[in-house]
């Protein structure tokens, strides 16, 4: 070989090692970033994790908050509000009743005819989107809007009633808010939540602002019953049930109530009901605890909140959340590596991933994760990636979706402790001692929202942990009941049992 032929040879060698150098260090550069998310993924995981012996300690702090919000005024985060509903519903009640339901980015009017005998012989219901300016306008433009609404819809579906003919109609109106009552049909507003900013609202009678509007749309009808989402979800449930004794909301917001004994609401002494029961409506949205799975996406997002500092379990738990605190996984994911491609803009944008996006892409079983893909690539601009990052996508809405769940059981047997329905005696005095003795009653627990009744994995991780952390001789006797419209019937429900009582079964001397 000659001097030029050698030259050549070592030249391609040099150039051949050079790109296998180049090869190689890109290799060793996308191993290194692939570790990177996965240490990201892992290190949320942890920091997210709900194993049984925390979600005891969070049974434990919702029963002792639920007794120091029952205490006093502004005792616990918990603010264990008066409902004035003493008497659920028993399935005697009869006659055609209608029911509003406003709590979120849609509202629901209802018509349902009730039969007695525990029936409903007839059922009608209509969604209708809220114009999002009309979330920050004023009260008048927007129960001018629900009143309105309401009328068309009497119009449309009242078996060719006549406006007159329905004069006097009893209306259960549920408002998923928090609201201060003064009784069952009556209640000042404390605060918007959900988005919601119609500050000339706050402190004002809602049934008040409604029935003006009802006159101001010549429709002659009364409210009857003011209920919070999941009262209204409690009332349905034991119309159904006679062992319902709470109920539990989990949708775009989250919310649970239960029944509770009159002489157990220290903070109002003087409270006398003629069943010795009370609703309380929890506002559980609100509770905190410091040993709550916080991670650094959770503080993140509560600092850009509308309501920093406020509704803590609500933002771990609620589908308004969850979709955005998987974005802002993916886009730590995305700064600290190129396995997502270039950075995109719309990761961002707060919210640009819904809950209902997020489940959807934890749902998808193709082989080759094609939904997550598509839902990647329409909504967050992400293109082309590989098949093992779908699948660390994947892993995170889990964990998220898995945490929500398992908490959210916490809470409701930290409810079932406080009355001594979870087999220790609860909280306030050991009623009840247990199987062993031989009094473990049947408990019914109603649920409803979309995050229960429409998203299976999640109602699978809630369901497993409530027997998880019951135990398996407990937990038999707790069922999880889902429910379908129950906010909306069990007030149309609680209109008609309010209707039929000539005196007010609630007095606070």
């Amino acid at each position: 070989m000659g001097k030029l032929g050698l030259g050549v040879a070592v030249g391609c060698a040099v150039a051949s090692c050079a790109i296998a150098a180049v090869v190689v260090g890109r290799r060793v550069r996308s191993r290194k970033q692939w570790w990177k998310v996965v240490s990201a993924v892992n290190e949320f995981e942890e920091a997210a994790s709900t194993p049984v012996g925390r979600l005891r300690q969070v049974v434990d702090a919702m029963a002792v908050e639920m007794h120091a919000g029952l205490a006093s005024e502004g005792g616990s985060k918990l603010k264990m509000l008066l409902t004035f509903v003493d008497n659920l519903p028993d399935g005697s009640e009869n006659g055609i009743y209608y029911a509003l339901h406003v709590g979120g980015t849609n509202f629901r009017i209802l018509r349902i005819q009730l039969g007695g005998q525990r029936s409903i012989l007839g059922h009608d219901v209509e969604r209708k989107p809220i114009p999002q300016h009309l979330m920050t306008r004023t009260s008048e433009e927007f129960f001018d809007f629900i009143a309105l609404s309401l009328k068309d819809f009497v119009e449309r579906k009242g078996d060719n009633l006549q406006l007159s003919q329905v004069r006097g109609k009893d209306l259960g109106f549920t408002f998923s808010f928090p609201v201060k009552q003064t009784s069952v049909s009556s209640g000042t507003l404390i605060k918007w939540t959900k988005g919601f900013a119609i500050e000339d609202m706050v402190e004002k009678d809602v049934v008040e602002c409604l029935q003006k509007a009802l006159s101001r749309r010549g429709l002659d009808m009364n409210v009857a019953a003011l209920v919070n989402d999941s009262v209204g979800t409690l009332a349905v449930g034991h119309f159904l049930d006679k062992d319902t004794v709470a109920a539990v909301v989990i949708g775009t917001g989250t919310n649970a109530c239960y029944l509770e004994r009159a002489d157990a609401v220290i903070k109002c002494q003087g409270l006398l009901t003629t069943s010795g029961g009370m609703v309380i409506n929890m506002e559980w949205g609100n509770f905190w605890f410091s040993h709550l799975p916080r991670t650094s996406y959770d503080i993140d997002l509560d600092a850009e909140s509308q309501n920093p500092n406020d509704q803590g379990f609500e933002k771990m738990i609620s589908g308004m959340y969850l979709g955005d605190i998987v974005r802002r996984v993916i886009r730590r994911m995305s700064l600290e590596s190129d396995i997502f491609g270039p950075l995109s803009s719309k990761l961002s944008k707060r919210f640009v991933l819904s809950t209902p996006l997020m489940a959807a892409m934890h749902e998808d079983d193709s082989p080759d994760l094609g939904e997550v893909a598509k839902i990647l690539e329409e909504t967050l601009d992400i293109r082309d990636i590989p098949l093992k990052v779908r699948k660390i996508v994947v892993k995170v809405c889990d964990v998220v979706t898995r945490r929500a769940a398992r908490l959210a059981a916490a809470g409701i047997v930290g409810i079932l402790k406080k009355i001594g329905r979870d087999g220790t005696g609860g909280i306030a005095g050991g009623r009840i001692k247990g199987i062993k003795s031989g009094k473990m009653r049947r408990t019914v627990v109603a649920v409803e929202g979309g995050l229960y009744t429409s998203y299976t994995i999640f109602r699978e991780y809630l369901n497993e942990a409530v027997a998880e952390i019951l135990g398996e001789d407990i937990a038999p006797f707790v069922i999880l009941k889902m429910m379908e419209d129950g906010s909306g019937i069990g007030a149309a429900m609680l209109a008609a049992s309010n209707s039929a009582r000539s005196v007010d079964t609630v007095q606070v001397l």
